[in-house]
């Protein structure tokens, strides 16, 4: 049965998981994209829909940034607005953010089904926002889609009310419809001078890690002494945060630090690396579906197969410790596929016309 469906994005992560879904919807769902604002810098944002033919937003909230309270509760007055405007069948959201949960908590008052895609993940940390997001929103749920065998014992562990389907990663969807043409037209690792498999690409942008002067410093000195080069597309709130600590100016002598990058140029950056070292958890997943070994620089992670099965590995803020795993890291002689196939946005696409 055809369902008018509205989905709520605002972060880079959530374009790449909407773009294989938005096609998986198409024959058969009227979907309306809703861009929260969450991330507005052109190279966070714009970049996506461009590169990867999502469809053009038919709403632009324009939030920006702000406290946690100010950019939620300014989402959910305009997502109200919208939901008035248009009286969708279902409302679709993402992953963890201010935007994912300002979408379930003015869903959850209306009639519309509220679908969370990449429920069921848990890092048991409650000090991270992204967190309370999750959980608020899982609970809040009609229709929870989890990518993993362990997330779905995760929801029907806390007794969630919302009907329960594994899927696999959408975001496996979207990396094997890229890889690709991200080889055949991205050009990035020749402009950077950089050879395949010598080099690693780091990422830091979780709020853990740049509101936290020490912690910054500790994972750029630890960087800095890997014996390949490091590439860092430098987000937008890590910049702010080395001007802020008076950092920015040795990371730069010691890091290969450039602009944010579009995600084909991400992709092919990725692809080419002999490691990456990250805080982000999309990144994490990546990684492993490019089969590259992954040193996560923070204290926990929602993706815990990725542990159990050696081709990642958390060392936190520790400078000695990234500075190790990065040395010492090896692609492990097996890897499992908790992930599913690749198929996971047209089992999204079932779910949602049976809902």
């Amino acid at each position: 049965m055809s369902k008018r469906v509205l989905s709520v994005v605002g972060a880079r992560p959530q374009f790449i998981k909407a773009f294989p879904v938005s096609d998986a919807l198409a024959d058969s769902h009227d979907e309306i994209v809703v861009h929260t604002g969450q991330h507005y810098d052109t190279c966070l944002s714009d970049v996506f829909f461009e590169e990867l033919a999502i469809p053009e937003p038919a709403y632009n909230l324009g939030v920006g940034s702000g406290t946690h309270a100010e950019q939620t509760a300014q989402m959910m007055m305009e997502l109200d607005q919208v939901l008035d405007a248009e009286s969708p069948d279902v409302v679709m959201v993402y992953g963890d953010t201010n935007s994912t949960l300002a979408g379930a908590l003015v869903a959850a008052k209306r009639s519309a089904a509220l679908v969370h895609i990449e429920a069921g993940l848990r890092s048991n940390n409650r000090s991270m926002p992204e967190e309370h997001n999750r959980i608020a929103t899982d609970h809040l749920a009609d229709v929870l889609i989890a990518p993993t065998t362990e997330a779905v014992e995760t929801l029907e562990s806390e007794e969630v009310d919302g009907s329960i389907h594994e899927t696999g990663d959408v975001m496996y969807d979207a990396l094997l419809r890229v890889r690709e043409r991200a080889a055949s037209v991205s050009e990035i690792r020749s402009d950077l001078g950089l050879a395949e498999a010598e080099y690693v690409l780091a990422t830091v942008h979780r709020a853990g890690n740049t509101a936290d002067r020490s912690r910054l410093r500790n994972i750029i000195e630890g960087l800095a002494q890997s014996p390949m080069p490091v590439v860092v597309p430098l987000h937008p709130r890590t910049e702010a945060a080395l001007k802020e600590y008076g950092l920015l100016a040795n990371a730069r002598e010691q890091l290969q630090i450039v602009d944010p990058v579009g995600y084909l140029d991400f992709v092919h950056l990725l692809d080419g690396a002999r490691l990456v070292a990250t805080d982000s958890g999309g990144v994490q997943r990546e990684a492993f579906h490019l089969d590259i070994p992954c040193v996560t620089m923070r204290d926990e992670t929602e993706w815990v197969e990725t542990i159990d099965c050696g081709w990642n590995t958390l060392v936190g803020a520790d400078r000695e410790r990234i500075a190790t795993a990065i040395a010492e890291m090896a692609p492990p002689q097996s890897k499992p596929e908790p992930y599913g196939n690749g198929n996971a946005a047209n089992l999204v696409a079932e779910v949602i016309t049976n809902a």
